[in-house]
């Protein structure tokens, strides 16, 4: 149960994190990154690492591409 949780919350913040990686939609990784982390803690409760992985692929490319942006973009 915990996993489908986890993968509900990392397909809806997939499609976020690819819109927000286009220059000047940086900001949409504030809302990608609770998103996220709301996955990998429901994922974590779970048995299973599919949603798990999914929502730390999200984080990390998330992180990046905002660290990359100087936080702004």
């Amino acid at each position: 149960m915990f996993n489908l949780i986890s993968l509900l919350f990392g397909i809806i913040a997939f499609p976020i994190m690819l819109v927000a990686l286009i220059p000047l939609l940086g900001w949409l990784n504030y809302l990608v990154l609770p998103l996220g982390a709301m996955g990998l803690a429901a994922g974590a409760l779970s048995g299973s690492n599919t949603g798990r992985k999914l929502n730390i692929v999200v984080l990390v490319i998330g992180s990046i591409r905002l660290w990359m942006g100087g936080f702004i973009f």
